[in-house]
């Protein structure tokens, strides 16, 4: 009996002990790959990382180089992403061919010329879910030091800025290969200390160089108190004001890393094989952009610095990272002393000074700090602020009517003007904004006085100033059926009249004209020797083409010779009448009385033989049909309509104006951080005009 028991027990410990293996051997089945295992734990150790850049388009050597930049940060580690800022079609391809860790992003503000403006990139940046966002030049090369370096900052027990300048290299003898190692010419594996060794012998270091990287922690503190002034990237002083900025409010500790990280940029690709076509990325040189592209910007981005840096603040208590045997040291450069932070925060060197109860601390060789300081951009920094803290005239812009025409005209020689004083500010660029998120660029911009041309100009629009246009234009008696409303609508019709001459066609929007939808497909459907325009007409039944109720502030007119005949003759009689123009519209198109009109919606003005068709309010209602402006949702009551546009009129004053529309949720602008409103952007702010 004890020997079957015993036969029984040995029985019972095999099955179970193979009933384990089979289990073992079952969910090592069901497991990831060693391999997947291994990108698990890289893609886990460390903080996560959005790279931002504005590249050019990606052709001949420029985009060669910056095929390069984008796939060695992609190198760094797999939790870096990259987001690049633009509109040029090669960004699309780039991104497809490099792989899905590369997107773009073309909803930032740009000019009318194309340059992205800087405050746009850093809101979209700093609204980023990474742990770490970068914004870095789209030619900076970045080694694997670099990632170490934000590894080592996202420790710290402080919200953080890093600034950070690189060396020019004219040839670089290592290649990034297919599987994101860096390889000697002869096909070896090139350790870190090589390439590091390399650029500290042959790199050119240009202190004021505009190719420098910023990194931040996001989730934390604001990089500064102020608000960003709307400059355009790569021109003006927009580095050193943020820089200077997020020292004064002393909000987080900014330091200098440049002689902690390995960065360069090269001259050319010279000998680099296979570099330029890297990911089937196609770089064939291309015709570079207009001149007026590298005129406008060259003049745009000179006006900055003069108008928002006197008043500035300046501080000089900018920390320096460095490297030095394989670790991060900050360096007091005051007592020529370097201690490593591993025991504790940084606190005391962001007061001004670095505790002695830093556990190492070494003194710097005379050569040796001279060679650290050889790479800081901080005296380049308060060099450049310094000299920029008087205020500088505006200098005379040259960008005429017809010059601007020849640029955003579409290809069918159609623009979309709109006409604004200095009271619409706010109002003129919800419009502008709310073209821009259509994908419109075909519209111009006529400055009824200096205050909105500069206003304009600073906010990138084709704009120009009108000569014709009257004086004293008043904020908040300047609506309806006012003096100053009379002036300036006569304005109108002079301008339309003169583009029309000059070959193109028109559609006239004031500014306070919603768009849902572009509305040109359906206008151009009407035909030549046709004239669009809004009814204002407010009763729900009946004809809308009743005596006055043609709006002239919104209507199509083609360039052709019955409309240009009959806008003449509108101009005529409006500068003879003690009224608007709006009135001479009706009484000249449709005759007084209503004498030539046909059936419920139309007219012919019986001289030139041009027709005038009252656009269906149902598709483009004015501010009074159907209290649409009074409906709990505007927006939905509207889109269940079918509406195109929404005219923001019937109501007297500006104040009103605003208010009603900034309520109704058909608001594009953010008056505070001068930016078109996007989904990344903070758009709950209470509005107050």
């Amino acid at each position: 009996m004890k020997v079957q028991g015993l036969k029984v027990g040995l029985w019972s410990v095999w099955l179970s002990g193979s009933l384990l293996i089979a289990l073992s051997i079952y969910s090592t089945q069901r497991l990831p790959s060693i391999k997947d295992q291994i990108h698990q734990f890289q893609s886990s150790d460390g903080p996560s990382v959005t790279i931002f850049c504005v590249p050019k388009s990606f052709v001949g050597s420029v985009g060669a180089r910056q095929v390069l930049a984008v796939r060695s940060w992609l190198a760094l580690s797999p939790d870096v992403k990259v987001v690049l800022f633009g509109t040029d079609p090669s960004l699309l391809s780039v991104a497809a061919a490099i792989g899905s860790r590369v997107s773009v992003e073309p909803s930032i503000d740009f000019t009318f010329l194309g340059s992205p403006f800087f405050h746009s990139m850093m809101a979209r940046a700093q609204a980023s879910a990474s742990d770490i966002s970068v914004l870095i030049d789209p030619e900076i090369v970045l080694l694997p030091d670099f990632m170490s370096a934000l590894r080592f900052s996202h420790k710290l027990d402080q919200d953080w800025f890093l600034i950070a300048n690189s060396p020019n290299i004219s040839h670089f003898p290592f290649v990034l290969d297919e599987n994101e190692q860096w390889l000697h010419e002869n096909g070896k594996l090139a350790k870190l200390k090589k390439l590091q060794a390399f650029l500290n012998q042959k790199g050119q270091w240009f202190r004021c160089s505009e190719r420098i990287l910023m990194a931040w922690n996001n989730g934390g503190l604001p990089l500064h108190s102020g608000v960003l002034p709307p400059f355009l990237y790569g021109k003006g002083v927009h580095n050193q004001w943020l820089v200077n900025e997020a020292l004064a409010s002393d909000y987080r500790f900014v330091f200098d890393a440049s002689n902690a990280i390995s960065s360069f940029y090269l001259d050319d690709l010279v000998g680099w094989p296979n570099q330029a076509r890297k990911n089937n990325v196609t770089t064939e040189v291309r015709e570079s952009h207009w001149e007026w592209e590298i005129a406008g910007n060259s003049l745009l981005g000179g006006l900055y610095g003069s108008l928002y840096f006197h008043g500035a603040k300046f501080s000089r208590k900018l920390g320096k990272l460095v490297r030095c045997d394989g670790r991060f040291l900050f360096v007091d450069e005051r007592e020529n002393v370097s201690y490593s932070s591993q025991d504790q925060g940084i606190s005391s060197l962001w007061d001004g000074g670095i505790s002695r109860s830093w556990r190492e601390n070494r003194r710097m060789k005379r050569g040796e700090q001279m060679k650290l300081l050889n790479r800081t951009v901080e005296d380049c920094f308060f060099r450049e602020l310094s000299e920029l803290t008087q205020p500088l005239p505006l200098p005379s812009l040259k960008f005429s009517l017809e010059s601007l025409l020849s640029i955003v005209a579409d290809k069918d020689r159609t623009v979309v003007l709109a006409i604004a004083g200095n009271n619409y500010q706010e109002m003129l660029m919800s419009w502008v904004c709310r073209l821009r998120h259509l994908s419109i660029t075909n519209f111009v911009v006529s400055a009824l006085d200096d205050e909105i041309y500069k206003f304009s100009v600073l906010q990138g629009l084709p704009v120009f100033r009108e000569s014709m246009a009257p004086s004293n234009i008043s904020y908040d008696d300047c609506h309806f059926g006012t003096k100053c409303f009379q002036r300036v609508t006569k304005v109108k019709s002079r301008l339309v009249l003169r583009i029309l001459k000059m070959g193109y066609n028109v559609l006239l929007s004031d500014v306070d004209v919603y768009w849902f939808k572009d509305p040109l497909p359906h206008l151009r459907s009407f035909g030549p020797a046709v004239l669009a325009a809004q009814s204002d007409e407010y009763k729900e039944k009946g004809p809308i083409n009743l005596p006055r109720r043609l709006n002239s502030g919104f209507y199509f007119a083609r360039s052709d010779n019955a409309t240009i005949a009959a806008m003449e003759k509108v101009v005529k009689h409006a500068m003879a009448s003690a009224l608007s123009e709006q009135p001479s519209f009706y009484d000249v198109l449709c005759g007084e009385g209503g004498a030539n009109r046909l059936g419920d919606n139309m007219c012919v003005e019986p001289e030139t033989n041009l027709t005038i068709h009252f656009l269906d309010r149902n598709l483009f209602p004015n501010g009074a049909y159907h209290g649409l402006w009074e409906k709990a949702n505007v927006k939905g009551s509207c889109k269940h309509k079918g509406c195109i546009i929404l005219h923001n009129n019937w109501i007297s004053g500006m104040k009103k104006k605003l208010e009603r529309q900034s309520s109704s949720g058909l608001w594009e602008y953010d008056v505070f951080t001068r930016m078109c409103l996007q989904k990344w952007h903070n758009s709950e702010r209470e509005f107050i005009f």
